[in-house]
């Protein structure tokens, strides 16, 4: 069974607990306390929703749906709930556990190849749709594309020495894709970064030992560059995604 389907089924077990923990009174806190609380505490009207268990289920339901959505498409509603209510009912199931865990792991391969193929597509289009954009961008004024494929623009020119591979830096950058969307902003957050330029990854290494500091460049840098075919799993970059960066040199880091 995938890392997927099982992060999948365990959100609604990870859900149910979390609010189990949550309804428990802290236990410090006295009991005169407690039961002053829940006699002065009144349900909340909500259309619909008439009483606090009404209210709770529905809550309850919300999160489930939730942890259920990657795999929506997959799910017949009405069967989800008869199983459920046979289950909460104590009542006899139309699956014994031997039965449950093939359709289980039969279920996961399926999930899992169609991630795969999702992915190939993805990783597919973001690579043609990357060299394409390169391609056009290198014929634009100003524009340098080195011999790796890196490409560049000189926005401001400093006047300060050049970083080498084993160098501390300090920048400001953004991080964008090709549609614009920004995925990641040392502006938005409000300060620079520090790190070792031989940490990063080999887009950002090249394009930085090109700029002395007190420069600003734009960059932008072809998957081979950057994250390659697995894009940042779970994170904002797909597979084979061109990046472009804005990025400031404010500083070499004295060791």
């Amino acid at each position: 069974m995938s890392k997927h389907v099982s992060r999948t089924f365990a959100l609604t077990a990870a859900a149910l607990a979390a609010l189990a923990t949550a309804c428990q009174p802290p236990a410090d806190k006295p009991a005169a306390d407690k039961a002053a609380a829940e006699a002065d505490g009144k349900t909340a009207a909500i259309a619909g929703l008439e009483t606090e268990k009404e209210q709770t289920s529905y809550m309850i339901g919300m999160d489930i749906a939730k942890s259920l959505d990657p795999v929506k498409d997959e799910i017949d509603l009405d069967t989800l709930v008869k199983a459920m209510r046979t289950s909460l009912e104590g009542g006899k199931p139309l699956l014994d556990e031997q039965q449950a865990q093939k359709i289980r792991e039969s279920f996961g391969q399926k999930l899992q190849a169609k991630q795969i193929a999702k992915m190939m597509a993805e990783a597919k289009k973001n690579l043609e749709d990357g060299q394409k954009f390169l391609a056009d961008n290198a014929k634009k004024p100003g524009i340098v594309t080195t011999a790796s494929g890196l490409q560049y623009q000189v926005i401001t020119e400093g006047k300060g020495p050049k970083p080498k591979a084993n160098d501390v830096v300090r920048v400001h950058y953004k991080g964008t894709l090709l549609d614009g969307k920004t995925f990641d902003s040392s502006y938005d957050r409000g300060e620079p970064v520090v790190f070792p330029l031989g940490q990063v990854v080999p887009g950002w290494q090249e394009g930085l030992q090109l700029m002395p500091v007190g420069s600003k460049y734009r960059l932008w840098i072809p998957a081979k560059l950057g994250y390659g075919e697995r894009g940042t799993p779970g994170g904002p970059i797909g597979p084979n995604q061109t990046l472009v960066f804005e990025v400031e040199l404010l500083e070499i880091v004295k060791q």
